[in-house]
């Protein structure tokens, strides 16, 4: 169903969003990645609607308590 996934528990802090954003920009028009997180990762939406609006669809499948699960698209 993804294309490419991301853990972003896997990461550093410092290396999260930096990860998700390399992950993001290899997708191909009409791809998608899935991004799981331990905590919801609403600050990242607004990183990407500042920065790429417009240029992807956002998509919760999981929210919390523990785990976030978000299907990011890329159009």
């Amino acid at each position: 169903m993804f294309d490419k996934k991301v853990d972003a528990r896997d990461y550093e802090p410092r290396d999260k969003h930096r990860v998700i954003f390399e992950t993001f920009d290899s997708l191909e028009s009409g791809q998608a990645m899935e991004l799981t997180n331990d905590h919801d990762p609403k600050p990242l939406y607004y990183q990407m609607q500042a920065e790429m609006q417009g240029q992807f669809e956002w998509e919760y499948l999981e929210e919390g308590p523990e785990i976030w699960r978000v299907s990011i698209k890329k159009i």
